[in-house]
């Protein structure tokens, strides 16, 4: 499986469930038998963003300085 392919599946899980992406990695991998520290190379720079970006909103990471423009 290439990053594309499983950026897809990503992708597919979160709207499916509404899941943050984090939770719709970690569901993939658990449910097929996937250790979480091999994904990374699957990971694309999109889907990291994403994944960033949730974690800043849950205050998981620190903003960097000059903060972020309302959507």
């Amino acid at each position: 499986m290439n990053s594309k392919e499983f950026s897809l599946k990503i992708e597919s899980i979160v709207k499916d469930k509404r899941i943050t992406y984090m939770d719709a990695v970690i569901d993939y991998c658990n449910n097929n038998d996937i250790d979480l520290t091999s994904v990374n190379p699957m990971v694309n720079k999109s889907l990291k963003e994403k994944i960033k970006s949730e974690a800043i909103n849950l205050k998981m990471l620190k903003e960097k300085k000059g903060g972020t423009l309302p959507l």
